[in-house]
């Protein structure tokens, strides 16, 4: 049979079942809510499809013109022809970039099973016509209003027949002929511009007015004339006291044919606002994925012995964000991005103790041993599938409650599709270009126009544009090196330039399809993700410095680092000093407190001249090593202990200094000894006031040994990184897709195989056969000897029942070994979960 001798399909479940098994892997890819759970045959498939729920979705997913093609089939007749469409799409005159991009727009509907038929009869599946058809309740996109049969059906037929002879046409006998002929004029091009030339220029600034939408208007009990000229010959038609509407027709033929004032066929170009070297770029964005890290590992330092308190209802409180704030020396909204990065990638979580505070977890001790490009990549990757929203922090959710960083309701599940999408965007753009922010905001608008959450979208667009320069996937706004591998791109192919100068203006307009290696369309899977890392790792690490082993010892108490630190002085220096200034250098502060901290940490005063004797390239100054001594001199002279708590010193005269200090008031101190002063205060409250005094007290065991305070000592259990939330259901694999397009066809193949009526009754469709025992072995039996296949009812150990089309091959035991069309392999069924079992039709 040819395919001109295909009968047309009646159904969408018709249509599903002529289709190939790549047509629908492609359907259940695009739609993957579909396959959960995997529908039985096609008719099940096809009722799922037209669901609600999952047409919604299906729209929502559409680009701009493909949208806007569902929307002229809803406006356009049950069925309807392509050239009707195409009329509708394009215009009387035919626009030829409309014309040229609506094969792919019908194929994409057609795809996604939103439209079915052949070119002759294309029909939109009810639920989306039901969607997008205009009503007064929801206005259709296109503007138009209902057609003359909608907006007539009230009226009475006397009423009918004086707009039809008002109009110029003959009377007819009845109301259905009256309305069939004044459509016909008004879709008629030739007879309608006869009839409106003779219209008052008033009703023709009338139907200018309502010809794009809304098409409805109020008319007083006494209209003007020029609104009784058009009333008369229905080109106004009412639908309530005081409302009258344009009939579609009448708009169509003001519009020359089009559906939609502006038709956008293609996606607006994402336009370049400037071109840097592509050099420049990735060394920019090398030095901020330095500067990522500093801030992370500062960040977690600073929470090492127990971080802030998590609030009662969960997250990080107003003002513990302003602490972080300022000691990263960052805006607000910038720490909480880092906050919220360190927690997405696991290295931050909350201690679950009595009094919960946040803490690094274990992991991130074995993040620190990490080279520093794949830390980085640890970051990017937690970054880029997060689907916790830091820009949302600070506002406020749909029941009015203030956003917290770390708290609930931060998950947004668009947030990676958003951030994969806009960097996809920028992969496309000439390597240095960085992008017009507007034009990819008006790219992602065209091509998600129905979003519910479009203003979520556009700010996730902003966020994400500015995070990628925070964490240096890219660099002055254009797509570094390593960040394009990110998104499994290969590396590009640079010549050296010769002392080529950096562009500084703005650069030309460089739209998006100029860029010769397209980004992939969806994020990666796992191991594609795994490579791609890998490949951003090898490019990163060459851009970074190499760790330093030194650092400059200056005159006024201070160490300039010129560049990243090894791992051991790093962490050293950080205790030994305090950080003054960050960026290209750093600056280190030594202070009493700060030599004392090391003391506390178990240092004497020995290994720290030997450990700055080592690690500096100039000779250590003497206000130094003179700080170092006194501090030392001092260190451990007082000893507090766990009384309530106790003060002792051998040198009274140093206790009796202590009583007579006013500040020494809160501490509730009294003398027990010469040499021992008890307190109502705890140890680690007598501690610190006793150092904001500036005395240089020690800790001591119940032994008398001094305790050592190491600042790496707290840690969380072992935690998992947050799961991000999914935007419904995973897009399935090859391996899933396959099975289940093997399962629906078998089990189709089972509800519709024709089989021979019963002899007393026949079964209703879907129905499981019913046959005993003795007949069910009967027909197998008779089945293995003449080798034909058989329809049988199945119900698994689990209980679901099922039809199946069998071949058997082997009867006994009380069990039958048959090629299941299902499973398409050879399975054995006990005989006792055989429902029934039924001859196939000869045909």
């Amino acid at each position: 049979m040819s395919p001109e001798d295909t009968p047309a399909p009646r159904s969408l479940a018709e249509a599903l079942r002529a289709r190939d098994d790549a047509s629908l892997a492609a359907l259940l890819r695009s739609r993957p809510d579909l396959i959960t759970p995997v529908p039985t045959d096609l008719t099940q498939l096809a009722t799922r499809a037209g669901t609600r729920a999952s047409v919604v979705r299906a729209l929502e997913r559409l680009d701009r013109f493909a949208l806007q093609t569902a929307q002229a089939l809803a406006v356009a007749a049950d069925p309807a022809s392509y050239q009707e469409l195409l009329g509708l799409m394009a215009g009387d005159e035919r626009d030829p970039a409309v014309a040229g991009a609506l094969p792919h727009a019908l194929g994409v509907l057609r795809e996604q099973a939103l439209v079915w038929g052949g070119d002759d009869r294309l029909r939109l599946v009810r639920t989306a016509r039901e969607l997008l058809a205009p009503s007064p309740q929801h206005p259709s996109p296109t503007g138009l209003g209902p057609s003359v049969q909608e907006a007539a059906a009230g009226m009475s037929p006397g009423r009918i027949q004086e707009i039809v002879t008002a109009a110029g046409l003959p009377s007819t006998h009845d109301a259905v002929s009256a309305l069939a002929a004044l459509t016909a004029l008004f879709a008629d091009r030739k007879r309608m511009a006869k009839l409106l030339a003779g219209a008052p220029e008033e009703s023709r600034q009338v139907l200018a007015r309502l010809m794009w939408g809304p098409p409805y208007g109020q008319v007083t009990a006494d209209p003007a004339a020029h609104l009784r000229w058009l009333l008369d010959r229905g080109l106004l038609l009412p639908t309530a006291p005081g409302t009258v509407v344009l009939p579609r027709e009448v708009a169509l033929h003001l519009r020359q044919g089009r559906a939609h004032r502006e038709p956008e066929p293609l996606p607006p170009a994402v336009e370049a606002a400037k071109v840097h070297r592509p050099q420049v770029v990735d060394a920019t964005a090398a030095g901020q994925a330095l500067t990522a890290l500093a801030t992370v590992e500062e960040l977690l330092k600073d929470w090492h012995e127990g971080g802030p308190a998590v609030l009662r209802a969960g997250g990080l409180s107003v003002r513990d964000l302003k602490r972080t704030a300022v000691a990263l020396d960052v805006p607000e909204p910038v720490a909480a991005f880092w906050v919220e990065l360190a927690y997405a990638a696991g290295l931050l979580a909350s201690d679950g103790e009595a009094d919960e505070r946040y803490a690094a977890t274990p992991a991130y001790d074995e993040w620190l041993t990490l080279p520093a490009q794949e830390r980085w990549v640890r970051l990017a990757e937690a970054w880029l599938a997060a689907t916790r929203t830091a820009g949302l922090v600070g506002g406020r959710d749909a029941k009015e409650r203030a956003l917290s960083a770390l708290g609930p309701g931060l998950d947004r599940s668009a947030a990676p599709e958003v951030r994969h999408r806009v960097l996809t965007l920028l992969a496309a753009l000439p390597e240095g270009a960085a992008p017009d922010p507007e034009s990819v905001l008006a790219r992602l608008h065209w091509e998600r126009p129905q979003r519910r959450e479009e203003d979520l979208r556009t700010r996730l667009a902003r966020w994400t544009l500015q995070e990628a320069e925070l964490l240096g996937v890219t660099g002055r706004g254009a797509l570094a090196a390593h960040g394009r591998a990110l998104l499994g791109l290969p590396a590009p192919e640079r010549p050296e330039p010769a002392d080529a100068a950096e562009p500084s203006g703005p650069g030309d307009k460089l739209p998006v399809h100029h860029h010769r290696r397209p980004a992939p369309t969806a994020p990666l899977s796992p191991a594609e993700q795994a490579a791609a890392s890998a490949a951003a790792a090898r490019l990163l690490a060459p851009l970074l410095p190499e760790p330093l082993d030194h650092v400059l010892l200056q005159a006024d108490l201070t160490a300039v680092a010129p560049g990243p630190l090894q791992r051991p002085l790093a962490d050293t220096l950080g205790v030994l000093a305090d950080v003054e200034s960050k960026g290209g250098a750093t600056v280190y502060r030594f202070t009493p407190a700060s030599v004392r901290r090391a003391l506390d940490a178990g240092r004497s005063a020995a290994d720290l001249h030997a450990f700055l004797a080592a690690h500096s390239r100039t000779p250590v100054p003497q206000p130094l090593a003179y700080l170092i001594d006194d501090v030392a001199r001092r260190h451990g002279h007082l000893r507090v202990g766990a009384a309530s708590a106790y003060v002792r010193c051998d040198d009274d005269a140093l206790l009796n200094e202590i009583l007579a200090d006013k500040r020494s008031a809160g501490l509730r101190l009294r003398r027990l000894a010469p040499t021992v002063l008890a307190a109502q205060a705890d140890p680690a409250t007598l501690l610190e006031g006793l150092r904001a005094m500036g005395f240089a007290p020690a800790a001591e065991s119940a032994e008398g040994d001094v305790l050592i305070a190491r600042p790496d000592a707290h840690r969380t259990p072992p935690r998992t990184a947050p799961e991000p939330v999914p935007d419904g259901p995973p897009v399935p694999d090859g391996a899933l897709l396959s099975a289940a397009i093997r399962a629906i066809r078998a089990g189709d193949l089972a509800s519709t195989t024709p089989r021979k009526p019963a002899d007393d009754t026949s079964l209703a469709p879907g129905e499981l056969p019913r046959t005993s025992a003795a007949e069910t072995l009967a027909t197998m039996q008779a089945a293995v000897l003449t080798g034909e296949s058989v329809w049988i009812g199945f119900v698994n150990a689990e209980g679901a029942a099922s039809q199946r089309v069998i071949a058997p091959v082997r009867v006994e035991g009380g069990f039958v070994t048959a090629y299941d069309h299902t499973a398409d392999e050879v399975r054995t069924f006990p005989l006792h979960r055989i429902t029934g079992v039924a001859e196939l039709a000869d045909d």
